[in-house]
């Protein structure tokens, strides 16, 4: 795993803001450039206005026109390894496809994934021209 994308996770994270959920999420992706690109959690208290790290992170780099992601790291506080939620796996398909995706703990355990094992069968691009 990329030790700079890594610590970009970590500081995004320390900046969520959970006051509800208590749940710390932070991300950072790299682009083919070698750009990065952070996010973390915001939440609210209209729940649904709430928005998770990941897509901060990948709204933040597709607002300033990158679009070939190589790599996002989620990344959550403790032990267990965080899950992205089912609306930031199919913005992940749309945006990041081929990125390889890290399911992280700021102890430093991970686990690497593909955009497919997050969201096998995915609606995608491709699922629109069969309509």
């Amino acid at each position: 795993m990329n030790e700079r994308l890594f610590n970009a996770a970590k500081q995004a994270l320390e900046k969520a803001y959970c006051p509800y959920s208590k749940y710390q999420v932070g991300a950072a992706l790299l682009t083919d450039t070698g750009e990065i690109f952070s996010g973390c959690n915001i939440e609210n208290a209209s729940y649904g206005l709430t928005v998770c790290a990941e897509r901060v992170a990948l709204f933040k780099a597709k607002s300033e026109g990158y679009t070939n992601i190589k790599e996002l790291v989620v990344m959550i506080k403790g032990d267990v390894l965080p899950s992205p939620c089912g609306a930031c796996r199919q913005v992940i398909v749309e945006l990041a496809p081929n990125a390889k995706i890290v399911l992280a703990t700021n102890t430093g355990k991970y686990e690497i994934k593909t955009v497919d094992e997050l969201l096998p069968f995915s609606f995608n691009k491709s699922s629109l021209s069969e309509v």
